[in-house]
């Protein structure tokens, strides 16, 4: 299927429904097609999870995630970092959610794929610039089967 990415994030906002940050979400899936990762895969299998939410607490190692996905998370953490300042995620479950948003906010993001990595520092340019401006122009090519799921 082919969408220009504006249509597919309305939609997506949409089928999200009531769930906290939806509009961000829809955004953060799109954002990740565009850049070349599943975003929508990533978001077809958070869906299936029974816990959406936490309450995001810092102890002395940083924030215990409990295996909620960040596809619901990462706009609650953006929020909790800009407030409190840099922080160690731990239990991660689908941290590259994390990646749009740390561009959005120019600020570094360890490596999603450690299972504890850190939200803060300074981001000194965007490497995903060309491959958004691509999709903007270009649209997207979702997977049919994985856009019904959702």
């Amino acid at each position: 299927m082919h969408l220009d990415m504006k249509t597919a994030e309305t939609i997506l906002t949409a089928r999200l429904g009531t769930l906290p940050d939806a509009a961000e979400i829809a955004w953060a899936t799109i954002w990740l097609e565009a850049c070349g990762y599943s975003g929508v895969r990533l978001l077809g299998e958070a869906l299936k999870d029974e816990r959406r939410t936490l309450d995001l607490t810092r102890d002395a190692l940083g924030i215990d995630l409990q295996e909620v996905s960040c596809a619901f998370l990462a706009p609650a953490i953006m929020r909790e970092v800009r407030a409190n300042g840099r922080a160690f995620l731990r239990n991660v479950r689908h941290g590259l959610y994390m990646l749009p948003f740390a561009v959005k906010e120019n600020i570094g993001l360890g490596c999603p794929v450690d299972p504890s990595f850190a939200v803060g520092g300074e981001r000194h340019k965007n490497p995903y610039g060309e491959k958004l401006a691509h999709a903007e122009v270009m649209g997207l090519e979702i997977d049919d089967g994985l856009w019904s799921a959702i």
